[in-house]
């Protein structure tokens, strides 16, 4: 690289890639939070049973999980920018099927693509922000990439409320719709900075298959931690509102109690990410888990809408330590040469926890009792902690 070159590349801070790494994916998670709680309710409208629209609701993590790896290959071969963009138009049509499907399997596929596209989106915003950003700032980036999703879907369903209000359920849909197309519309306008990783020297392109065989180590290793991690933050979601129910709280304190834990976790996101850029990536990774895993613990222990909510925010405050955690830990560990494919197949573990971890305490409720389900995910945050511990290492590599 010549001295002019570096001379001319501009310096990378948080400020000069927000534009298009932080910008567009809160407006995108802007959408999805405006009609996450009316999905349900529009599959009920359709004629699904309670049961066939909690399985609706499902078919959009697959798609997200199916689109996973595919997505890492698109990325790979037109770029992270080709790659949002197609996720936008992708995004826009399957919202067009949601507001407009006249049956409820044309529903669930609309839902399954809009999970699709979810899976590209975010795979891309992730290798670009790996690709651009210096290591001493990649924990802080990748942290506040995670804390925007957050607020989005924090800002959302009040958002999408209020013009579902207005305009009925198809409201919620086009919320999503017009925040889809302006964050593709950002992309288009924003100017994308200079990848600074260093030249790969000419290396051959993996496939993907090869670069799980290459990366077998870290993926059966750090990769199982991942999945791990993320089973336990899923379970989270499901296991206030549940609790809640079994302490007959009614259904707007739940809701208060669950932006209360929420509201907590937004304010941890970039200090975490601090720490992590500071101390290293197992400052907050074992600590996180390990609050995780008392806050589970001590739920079956609450009796009243007071003690839920004590320990509601202990789950915020958890769940906000590990945001960006898990991109972080991808981005050390992606192959700059094949870093789209690596980030696929590490995203597809961290997705397949978040599906695995409400199915698993389902098993564990049906099999002994809801306290009992909550309180094993407790056991299962130590040992996610403690394999954290040994595998991370002390200072993650450059």
């Amino acid at each position: 690289m010549s001295d002019d070159h570096e001379r001319s590349t501009p310096e990378v801070t948080l400020r000069s890639i927000a534009p298009t790494a932080f910008l567009p994916p809160a407006l995108f998670s802007i959408g999805q939070g405006a009609i996450a709680p009316v999905v349900v309710i529009s599959a009920g409208q359709l004629g699904a049973s309670p049961a066939t629209a909690a399985l609706v609701v499902a078919v959009t993590g697959i798609g997200q999980l199916v689109a996973d790896i595919p997505a890492g290959i698109l990325a790979a071969r037109h770029g992270e920018k080709r790659a949002m963009l197609f996720a936008a138009t992708l995004a826009a049509v399957a919202l067009g099927g949601c507001m407009w499907a006249p049956h409820l399997a044309v529903f669930a596929a609309a839902m399954f693509l809009l999970g699709s596209a979810t899976a590209v989106w975010m795979l891309a915003r992730q290798a670009y922000v790996a690709a651009v950003v210096p290591y001493r700032l990649r924990a802080r980036a990748m942290s506040t990439l995670g804390g925007v999703y957050r607020i989005g879907l924090f800002i959302g369903p009040f958002l999408g409320g209020a013009v579902v209000h207005f305009t009925g359920l198809a409201g919620a849909y086009a919320v999503h719709l017009v925040f889809a197309l302006i964050a593709g519309g950002v992309l288009l306008v924003a100017r994308d900075l200079p990848d600074p990783v260093e030249p790969t020297g000419g290396l051959p392109v993996l496939g993907t298959r090869a670069v799980v065989v290459a990366h077998r180590r870290t993926f059966s290793t750090l990769g199982t931690g991942v999945l791990l991690v993320s089973a336990v933050r899923a379970t989270r979601q499901v296991v206030i509102p549940l609790w809640g129910l079994h302490l007959g709280l009614q259904t707007s304190t739940i809701a208060l109690i669950f932006g209360i834990s929420g509201a907590v976790d937004m304010l941890f996101f970039y200090p975490a990410g601090r720490v992590m850029d500071r101390l290293g990536r197992v400052a907050v990774a074992v600590p996180s888990m390990t609050v995780m895993a008392v806050a589970h613990l001590l739920l079956p222990l609450t009796h009243s809408a007071g003690t839920l909510i004590l320990v509601g925010m202990l789950m915020g405050v958890g769940n906000g330590m590990s945001s960006g955690l898990v991109m972080t830990l991808g981005a050390d560990y992606a192959p700059p040469d094949q870093r789209q494919r690596f980030l696929g197949v590490w995203r597809f573990m961290a997705d397949l926890g978040n599906g695995l971890g409400p199915v698993a305490l389902s098993g564990v409720t049906a099999a002994a009792t809801l306290g009992v389900g909550i309180a094993s995910f407790g056991i299962v945050g130590v040992g996610t902690a403690v394999l954290l511990w040994r595998w991370i290492p002390r200072r993650s590599r450059p």
